[in-house]
């Protein structure tokens, strides 16, 4: 007969167990659970004329819920309990090495995630913090020299990709771009990226753009600009940032009419 402090029922021997032993007291084991589509902090048509409400209908009911719903079938969950903006941030580092399917769709969902809290109605007039602006004026000279590596950047990424703006370790502004859905967070990538903490990034894949500018990538980057939430974006850089926490994909902080 099993003792008053086993883990398993008699008849539940040789199946997995639900309890483990911890000082003579039966705990419960963690439970995992998936990940979800999070919501627009904002309408379809916020971000009109620049980003128009048909793309943003596809890119995130279709797309984006795509990758949520192909990163729990890759079986990666997270602990009940911990809010999933910061378990997902916390699977950039080692997804790479938990297969394709993970570095892929766990990229894809976090990538999208930051990008929806990053962006705002072009009426919602917003620009760096001093802190965020003198950081931008250090590294790159002006914050349009800024804009203009950023942009050489996402139009010299061949294919589909991301384009980030970030911290390096030494607490340096820098931009680099990425392959896919991978993202600067993510470790042992094969081919030469930037080592940096995201606070900013542009999706330049087709799906992102095609259905209002087709071919025009370079107009689609120019209108990033005008929906760039720079509240959000300079909280990314004060409060994770600077710090060299990955900045979990939330609209708190980002002044949105409506947050999660």
């Amino acid at each position: 007969m099993a003792s008053a402090f086993s883990p398993c029922h008699a008849r539940l021997r040789g199946s997995t167990c639900l309890q483990v032993i911890l000082v003579g007291l039966v705990v419960p084991a963690v439970a995992g659970v998936g990940f979800e589509l999070p919501a627009l902090p904002y309408a379809f048509d916020a971000l009109e004329p620049h980003i128009d409400v048909e793309t943003m209908k596809v890119h995130h009911g279709k797309h984006h819920a795509a990758y949520v719903a192909g990163l729990n079938a890759a079986g990666a969950q997270r602990e009940s309990g911990k809010a999933e903006a910061v378990a997902l941030a916390e699977l950039q580092a080692d997804a790479p090495r938990r297969g394709v399917a993970v570095r892929n769709h766990g990229g894809g969902h976090y990538n999208h995630a930051l990008f929806w809290v990053n962006l705002v109605a072009a009426s919602t007039s917003t620009e760096p913090s001093p802190d965020l602006a003198a950081a931008i004026e250090d590294r790159f000279g002006s914050f349009e020299k800024m804009q203009q590596e950023f942009e050489k950047a996402a139009l010299g990424r061949f294919g589909s990709g991301w384009v980030w703006l970030g911290v390096k370790p030494d607490g340096a502004l820098t931009i680099t771009s990425t392959a896919n859905q991978d993202n600067p967070l993510m470790s042992g990538l094969e081919y030469p990226v930037e080592s940096m903490v995201p606070i900013l990034g542009l999706d330049v894949w087709e799906h992102a753009y095609y259905l209002k500018y087709q071919n025009r990538r370079a107009d689609y980057v120019k209108a990033f600009w005008h929906v760039v939430n720079w509240m959000k974006v300079s909280r990314n850089f004060e409060n994770y940032a600077k710090r060299g926490k990955p900045v979990p994909p939330t609209p708190t902080g980002g002044g949105h009419a409506m947050e999660l």
